[in-house]
């Protein structure tokens, strides 16, 4: 009877505790929940007074509906008086590029737009910094690999090695060239080759048209696939000026913006209680991982995006760079 009593004990002792940590638990997730709820409504009260608005173009370049939208928004908010694209970015799709190019310029057919580069804006990044009225960046940030590049594999000598063999019927030769099944043919090589070529000559052409200082016979050497520093991209008349926020600010007035306006950053409207609690769950399963939290950032940056980018690249790998085909 007494080993029974304490069983019955223990039980409820353990049944306590579940109880305990489902009441932590519920009431973490109704915090958060709370947390994410007062920062987006804050984040958008503080719009509604006259400021400068600033965007933070970031990581990989693709079609992001979401920044796109914050675009649109920016441009059509009439307390939005000038704005700020605050760039750090390797490039992406050149699509990605493109879309959002053309919705900076809508932005800068109302208000005055500057960018400023904080680490690097290469390939399509920079094609997005020209789209601005004023680029400035800082000494040693990375600016250029103009170009454009477009990769696929080809595992044939992989399956041969193992035994397998790739069957395809289709309608034409050049349908589904290049695969990852077979080398690429000539025809197939030509074909990218000339895609590669058109959509280069449309990137020179913005560069040509959003940096009309830069001379005609210096423009094929800027728009090889170089990478300049800052202080060069200066002297390259890549950018405009060497600076920083407070840089950014003071060209700004110079376009009429009172440089007493408030800068407040146009944040990304996906903070909502999902996102924290997935966040939080994947720290989590890192760390019983005996990984940092950083780690994970890397994944999201170099395999959860870079790596499955579709169509045509407009991208610095940073190793070799990209060269116009």
């Amino acid at each position: 009877m007494t080993y029974t009593a304490d069983a019955v004990l223990e039980r409820r002792r353990i049944r306590r505790k579940l109880t305990f940590w489902r009441a932590v638990t519920l009431l973490l997730v109704a915090a958060m929940i709370l947390f994410a709820a007062l920062y987006i409504n804050g984040s958008k009260s503080s719009r509604n007074v006259p400021h400068i608005a600033k965007i933070s173009i970031t990581g990989t370049i693709y079609n992001n509906e979401e920044l796109l939208k914050r675009l649109k928004d920016v441009a059509e908010s009439d307390m939005v008086k000038g704005v700020i694209l605050d760039i750090s970015s390797p490039g992406g799709t050149t699509t990605g590029g493109e879309v959002i190019y053309d919705a900076v310029r809508k932005i800068a057919d109302k208000k005055p737009v500057v960018s400023q580069v904080g680490t690097l804006a290469a390939s399509a990044g920079y094609m997005i910094a020209i789209a601005s009225d004023h680029v400035i960046a800082h000494k040693t940030s990375m600016i250029g690999s103009i170009g454009v590049l477009f990769q696929y594999p080809d595992i044939s000598a992989l399956l041969d090695k193992v035994g397998v063999k790739f069957e395809t019927i289709k309608s034409s030769p050049l349908k589904a060239e290049p695969n990852f099944f077979s080398p690429a043919s000539e025809e197939a090589k030509a074909m990218i080759d000339n895609t590669v070529k058109d959509t280069y000559d449309w990137f020179v052409g913005l560069v040509k048209e959003r940096r009309p200082m830069i001379t005609a016979d210096k423009l094929p050497a800027l728009t090889n696939g170089s990478v300049y520093t800052g202080r060069q991209a200066l002297q390259h008349k890549l950018i405009d000026a060497i600076g920083d926020e407070e840089t950014s600010v003071a060209w700004l007035e110079t376009k009429g913006i009172d440089k007493e306006l408030p800068v407040i950053e146009w944040k990304a409207e996906s903070s909502s209680y999902n996102d924290l609690l997935s966040s939080a769950a994947m720290k989590l399963l890192l760390r019983n991982m005996g990984l940092s939290d950083q780690t994970g950032a890397l994944f999201d940056e170099q395999i959860g995006q870079r790596i499955f980018l579709d169509g045509m690249l407009s991208v610095w790998h940073g190793s070799n760079g990209e060269k116009p085909q």
